[in-house]
């Protein structure tokens, strides 16, 4: 079968790629800059954008991994469905259960199930990735987080395990109609990540303890995902206008390791150590 990967350099569309054509699929890689984009041989890269419906390049395609652009959610569906897709797994997200996203990944769920195809939906909690994206710029300058809350705790899942269950709801069966809540295997808190960080590089790395408004300053420093987000990931904002508010939940109660990666994929869901190790390479200067 052909695949349509969107969004196929991004932290998860990468890995979606790389493991179905390890599996022998024939892949569409959807980008808006192919000609930066490094795929495995015989991937089959193509440009397009979400935010314009009539260049995403679904004909001949069978099955869809959609990443979440609401704005023209059910133009790409429909013209998806028109071309002949019959499947289509949704990148979403953990906010979507715990009822704070009603306006981002929602509603591309929802214009993938108004259209009558088979559909999965995942929904990750904290990416492992974006670590990287928060403290990589630190960690390569000068071996040291300076960020908030170093007890705060996180069930961050690797990238390419979002990836490998995303995969198994393309090409498997009995994924059809479901949706997939997905974290970590373990509990970390902020300081612990770092320190596996630290181990990840053979070397030592710091973290130091500044308030929220400090460590807002210094990612609005550094600029990109990170600015862009520091108001939410430091509790300065909410993540959705509407839903549920984050003081009416029970982190204690809701950050619970949850068993989805071991019972879709039948193995062990990879820790944050190991996702450092993998990724090792991101911090060095």
């Amino acid at each position: 079968m052909k695949v349509l990967v969107t969004g196929a350099t991004g932290h998860v569309g990468r890995h979606v790629v790389a493991q179905l054509a390890e599996a022998g699929h024939e892949v569409r890689a959807m980008t808006r800059t192919p000609a930066t984009a490094a795929f495995p041989a015989g991937v089959e890269v193509v440009h397009g954008d979400l935010l314009a419906p009539e260049s995403v390049p679904v004909d001949g395609v069978e099955r869809m991994y959609l990443f979440p652009e609401p704005r023209t959610a059910t133009e790409v569906v429909g013209r998806a469905k028109a071309a002949g897709v019959t499947r289509i797994v949704t990148l979403s997200s953990g906010a979507v259960t715990g009822g704070f996203d009603t306006d981002f990944q929602l509603p591309v769920e929802q214009a993938v199930e108004a259209s009558g195809l088979e559909y999965t939906h995942l929904r990750p909690g904290d990416f492992a990735s974006n670590t990287e994206r928060l403290w990589g710029p630190m960690i390569r300058a000068g071996r040291v987080v300076r960020y908030a809350q170093p007890d705060a705790p996180s069930l961050a899942i690797h990238d390419g395990d979002i990836a490998a269950v995303a995969v198994a709801a393309l090409v498997g069966d009995g994924h059809s109609g479901r949706w997939y809540d997905l974290t970590g295997p373990e509990l970390l808190t902020r300081r612990e990540q770092v320190a596996a960080i630290g181990a990840a590089l053979s070397e030592e790395v710091r973290f130091e303890e500044v308030s929220a408004e400090e460590a807002r300053a210094v990612l609005e420093r550094q600029g990109g995902w990170a600015a862009e987000n520091a108001g939410f990931l430091l509790g300065f904002e909410e993540y959705s206008a509407g839903g549920t508010s984050f003081d009416e939940v029970d982190w204690e109660a809701e950050l619970v390791p949850l068993p989805t990666v071991d019972e879709v994929l039948g193995r062990p869901a990879r820790t944050y150590a190991q996702w450092a190790r993998d990724n090792v390479s991101a911090f060095r200067a």
